[in-house]
């Protein structure tokens, strides 16, 4: 089995970074579709192109912790990432750099996939179908990612769009985002296989769990109840809870049957600090490493994304997914028969004496130098786990008790504690802290308390009817000529 891997220094789209305009792809190394789309091999690498773009998915980790009550910013300084400390605050504004990557990013993958659309007709050849019901999915996570960060985004199918067309491109209700979402998930699930010989490649369990994912955050409990009680019912790719959650974000046990949905990553040499998108490793791995730090196990790395002690502390005595989960430094070194000769650095930026044990570096893990931009860990963006919890969800909001506890209880059994047996509300509640406490260092804590209504509660500083997106980067706004407004609050 071969794993596809995203070459970003080689492909024929280039990188977000070439151009001014986020919505327009024509970069240095373009090629033009007269001279391109005229051979299978040509489609083949088109699609690599999209999924290439998925690859800054540590921007998603980095912010979906640090915006919620699971993590700090952390880091050298508080001028260190500084649009990071401002999400960590609920101090962000229109100027911010990570969040303008976010959008930026999403939006070239989305022109890679359109560029596949528009010139899908100049050539027939056996497998074109499959390619395109990939580019529809992974298109579907693009705007899936633009929606939920900041709301009204600017819809664009099927084609590309110049820079002379971005003052007229205005802002699309969510609502119809959604639905396009929907409906390309719905077309890639058709034809997409339950298994592929190239691991990486979208599948058709893959394509449910994100459409399960898109009718959840939209409060269609019942039609998320369907999409993900049939994957779970059907299941012909044959995905199973593996069975050690300590080990299981180890780069040994990748590409398992808990994994539905994964981008995966290499220990190869990609791009620099100056372009991370570039990078064939996980940037996460190395930024979210202990600073300045000697001794065994781990590799040092910048101290970002810290988690926090009040994530620490809501897992239950003997949950195995603690430790796995966060790692205790101090309680590490003094379990060590050496603790005298560690030594770490604090940053500037917050510690907290914690670090995310599941994206962080491992001596034996470790890629080519500089070995903080090329962890090979692969992200999992959606896995087995998550795929149960949300369909406990599903079925408890739409009055299926019953079905929920069993699912919520097929990942408590796995960390070994006990059945929940409540009902209603209780449920409900349930249900959500043992995401919190699964899915910890994820990247989704923050966007399940907006969706939920509960982040008010948990997030300091966080503003209802302000903070439940984003704001729009301001040099967007401008180079829309202005034709888009800011969101409400900012």
């Amino acid at each position: 089995m071969t794993k596809i891997y995203q070459w970003s220094l080689v492909l024929f789209l280039g990188t977000v970074t070439a151009c001014d305009s986020l919505l327009d792809i024509d970069p240095e190394y373009t090629q033009d579709a007269e001279n391109f789309f005229n051979t299978e091999e040509d489609f083949n690498r088109a699609i690599v192109g999209v999924y290439d773009m998925m690859q800054p998915a540590y921007l998603n980790l980095w912010i979906g912790e640090i915006a919620s009550d699971n993590a700090i910013a952390g880091g050298e300084s508080v001028n260190d990432s500084r649009g990071l400390h401002e999400i960590d605050n609920m101090s962000h504004g229109g100027v911010n750099d990570e969040l303008r990557a976010v959008l930026r990013v999403n939006y070239t993958g989305i022109a890679r996939a359109n560029y596949l659309f528009e010139n899908q007709d100049k050539i027939d050849f056996d497998g074109k179908e499959l390619i395109l019901a990939e580019a529809k999915a992974i298109r579907a996570y693009f705007y899936f990612n633009l929606v939920n960060y900041f709301g009204d985004m600017p819809l664009i199918v099927d084609r590309r769009i110049s820079i002379s067309e971005i003052p007229d491109a205005a802002r699309t209700p969510k609502a119809e985002i959604y639905a396009q979402i929907e409906s390309d998930l719905r077309a890639a699930i058709t034809v997409l296989p339950w298994t592929v010989s190239e691991t990486g490649r979208m599948t058709k369990g893959a394509a449910m769990a994100l459409l399960g994912k898109t009718l959840l955050y939209q409060g269609k409990h019942a039609e998320a109840a369907t999409v993900l009680g049939e994957l779970i019912d059907t299941n012909e790719s044959g995905y199973a809870l593996f069975q050690d959650y300590e080990t299981l974000f180890l780069v040994q046990n990748e590409n398992v049957s808990e994994d539905v949905f994964t981008i995966q990553f290499s220990g190869l040499q990609g791009g620099d600090y100056g372009c991370l998108i570039c990078l064939n490793g996980n940037a996460a791995v190395g930024f979210q490493s202990i600073r300045q730090y000697t001794g065994p196990v781990y590799g040092d790395g910048n101290s970002y994304n810290l988690p926090t002690d009040d994530l620490y502390q809501a897992f239950e005595e003997g949950d195995v997914r603690r430790h796995a989960s966060i790692l205790n430094l101090e309680a590490f070194i003094a379990a060590q028969p050496n603790p005298d000769e560690i030594t770490y650095a604090i940053g500037g930026g917050g510690h907290t004496g914690y670090f995310n044990n599941k994206y962080i570096k491992r001596k034996d893990e470790l890629g080519l130098p500089d070995d903080d931009l090329t962890s090979p860990l692969n992200y999992r963006v959606i896995r087995w786990a998550d795929v149960l919890l949300m369909a406990a969800e599903a079925f408890q909001r739409s009055g299926n008790d019953e079905r929920a506890r069993t699912e919520l209880n097929k990942v408590r059994d796995r960390a070994s504690l006990s059945p929940v047996s409540s009902s209603d509300e209780a449920l409900y509640q349930a249900i959500l802290e043992e995401r919190r406490l699964e899915l910890a260092g994820e990247g989704l804590r923050f966007f399940d308390l907006v969706r939920t209504g509960q982040a008010a509660e948990k997030i300091d500083g966080f503003v209802s009817g302000k903070h439940e997106l984003f704001p729009i980067p301001q040099v967007e706004i401008d180079l829309a000529g202005g034709n888009w407004e800011q969101n409400p609050g900012y």
